[in-house]
């Protein structure tokens, strides 16, 4: 059952993609949204089309300083905080030997430790009110991960695993984490102008030849419909009910069921050698979770 009072969003990357169908999507439904856009003026025409109900505020993600302002800034001008979207994000493309490591801090900084001062500044008020609801955007590359990509899939790996732990910490105060994965939705994420290449070395440039040229092609072609998308998260906030994990697209369901099976194969054949590391004369753990 879906709750019809007006929740107060905050979404990060709502100037585009995604991150702008939530916004839209919630605003539609009567909710009040805050995007939290490097460049307010990028979404200037929602401002004009919701002055009472929409506010842009500049934030950068990486300024983990500025976390708190954000959630101030929020309060004062809707006094309450439902749903925070952890939405902003991009990807680097190449092998692990063409990634330097200012591209990876980059993305971490982008990915984990951006949303993680969201978070940790928005736990209060939350906690506070007993009820809130945390949308990690991840990606299916946050589960299973491809030559490549290694850069992307590393930050929200990492995401997925503190928000996996984040979401039993706090349940019992009535927040929620969802975690979303979603495969190819059209949106600029493939976009020449978003997606960035790192400088092709002759060692990896057959190698990754493929998957490059992929990534480059999929602008405009992708098959996810952004605004279906969104109308699922709403709708989900809005709900009795979040899953952990939330993969969107057929591709999604698709690769992460096929890495899922393919991992428990694995576990599977090497069961036996994993078990012979144990002392033999010890009893199995017995853990609080």
């Amino acid at each position: 059952m879906n709750d019809t009072t007006a929740r107060t969003w905050i979404i990060t990357g709502a100037s585009r993609g995604l991150g702008r169908a939530i916004a839209t999507e919630a605003l539609a439904v009567g909710d009040n949204v805050v995007a939290a856009v490097r460049r307010p003026e990028s979404v200037a025409d929602l401002e004009a089309a919701h002055p009472d109900t929409f506010a842009a505020i500049a934030f950068d993600v990486r300024d983990i300083a500025a976390a708190p302002g954000l959630i101030g800034a929020t309060l004062d001008r809707f006094g309450q905080l439902d749903v925070l979207v952890n939405n902003a994000g991009r990807a680097v493309v190449g092998a692990v030997e063409e990634i330097a490591d200012a591209q990876l801090r980059e993305l971490m900084d982008l990915h984990l430790f951006g949303p993680a001062a969201l978070v940790r500044a928005a736990l209060p008020v939350m906690r506070s009110h007993g009820t809130g609801t945390i949308v990690q955007m991840s990606t299916q590359g946050g589960r299973t991960s491809f030559p490549g990509v290694s850069t992307y899939s590393a930050s929200k790996f990492a995401l997925e695993g503190w928000s996996e732990a984040l979401a039993g910490e706090v349940a019992p105060f009535g927040v929620r984490v969802m975690l979303v994965e979603p495969s190819r939705f059209r949106t600029d994420f493939n976009a020449a102008d978003v997606l960035e290449f790192a400088e092709v070395s002759e060692t990896y440039r057959d190698v990754l030849e493929a998957v490059r040229k992929d990534m480059a092609g999929a602008d405009g072609r992708q098959e996810g419909d952004p605004a279906k998308a969104a109308a699922i998260i709403v709708s989900l906030a809005h709900g009795d009910d979040v899953p952990l994990r939330l993969p969107l697209g057929s591709e999604a369901v698709q690769r992460l069921s096929g890495a899922y099976r393919r991992d428990l194969q694995e576990l599977e054949r090497w069961a036996e050698t994993a078990r012979s590391a144990d002392f033999e004369d010890v009893p199995a753990s017995v853990r609080p979770v």
